[in-house]
């Protein structure tokens, strides 16, 4: 086994989800993660933690939907508590086809989603924590060879976290004192409100209620947004390609939208719920590890020089104790590059310009 599978497992184990003897550990493994979920499982017996590990398939997914008939008990107790009872839940991913689940009815995708909307909630309340190991379908999809592949995969994910963490908290400041955020790049001009929200310094680790590893990026909550956004980066979507989304947002809410390829996917997701037309994240990609975009979210969100806003749900760090933040069944995340003569503001201030902060070299004020 490649050492760095290894050492893949121990960042996610020590530093990502922070297990400790005695935490019961679910660990969701997809078909191709079989290798990383050996040395989980090997990190995890070495500390004394509980195991139950659950197979993930794309197809057995695609076979389930398309033989059911759509009416779907909502939120089984068996499954619901699983993850009431778990400490922390560890999505293992690793598709063998990126696009298994293209054909298979939209309607009924919602339905099933809407229908386990408790469970989600119930493993968001865990110590989760999402990682990708590198697969041949995944490198096929980034248009890499595999060996190229899993060299930017461990790239991206085997960082010194502590470093990238210190200067993130730069930006966590800025965004925590702020009310507004400004985005100028090619084809968009938006801003989003955000005074009295929390930006997540999301280090990969949950001490930083962060759940991605890779991670790299600082993200908050708007609760009202204005203007245009083009989002360039092209992404597989529900199994489905999307390309140069384009969307208009008044009083919070996409009034109008359209895209050069995969319009009908965008139609699903914001048709999906009354949350799923208004924006539950901002995110600020600063993982410089990620170096290209793959067509796989988990990395080209972080990517250095992009920002993405996702559709949907907010998550609950983001939001002051008390205060209730957007809702949705869905959370889908969409990418702009922050190219050549764009710009990100807060109250007015640059802080990055051509996709560079200002403390970073080649900043121009």
């Amino acid at each position: 086994m490649d050492d760095r599978i290894h050492e893949h497992a121990r960042t996610l184990v020590d530093w990502s989800a922070r297990i400790e003897a005695g935490d019961d550990v679910v660990v969701a493994v997809e078909d191709g993660a079989h290798e990383l979920a050996v040395a989980v499982a090997e990190q995890l017996g070495d500390r004394g933690a509980n195991l139950l590990s659950t197979y993930q398939s794309d197809e057995l997914t695609r076979a389930y939907l398309n033989a059911h008939d759509g009416s779907f008990t909502e939120n089984p107790e068996y499954e619901l508590a699983l993850y009431e009872q778990a400490d922390s839940v560890l999505f293992l991913k690793g598709s063998r086809n990126t696009t298994e689940t293209a054909g298979v009815d939209s309607d009924r995708r919602q339905a099933y989603s809407t229908a386990r909307q408790e469970i989600r909630e119930a493993r968001l309340d865990t110590e989760w924590v999402s990682t990708q190991h590198p697969t041949r379908a995944m490198a096929q999809q980034a248009g890499m060879a595999y060996a190229d592949y899993k060299d930017f995969v461990y790239d991206a994910t085997l960082r010194d976290w502590e470093a990238l963490a210190e200067e993130q908290a730069r930006l966590k400041e800025i965004l925590d004192d702020g009310e507004k955020v400004r985005i100028v790049a090619d084809g968009t001009d938006i801003t989003l409100f955000i005074d009295g929200r929390i930006a997540v310094n999301s280090a990969a680790s949950v001490a930083y209620d962060s759940h991605n590893l890779p991670s790299g990026e600082v993200f908050t909550a708007p609760y009202d947004t204005a203007g245009v956004v083009t989002f360039d980066v092209p992404m597989t979507i529900q199994g489905r390609r999307v390309k140069n989304v384009e969307m208009t947002f008044k009083d919070g809410v996409v009034v109008d939208w359209s895209a050069e390829q995969g319009e009908s996917v965008i139609d699903d997701i914001i048709g999906t719920d009354g949350g799923s037309r208004q924006l539950g994240e901002l995110g600020i990609g600063m993982n410089r590890g990620v170096d290209r975009v793959t067509d796989n979210i988990l990395f080209d969100e972080k990517m250095g020089g992009t920002v993405h806003l996702a559709l949907g749900r907010a998550y609950d760090a983001c939001l002051p104790e008390g205060e209730s933040g957007n809702d949705s069944a869905v959370h889908e995340d969409l990418i702009t590059t922050m190219g050549e003569g764009s710009r990100l503001e807060v109250d007015g201030e640059v802080i990055q310009r051509n996709g560079l902060f200002r403390w970073e070299d080649g900043f121009e004020g």
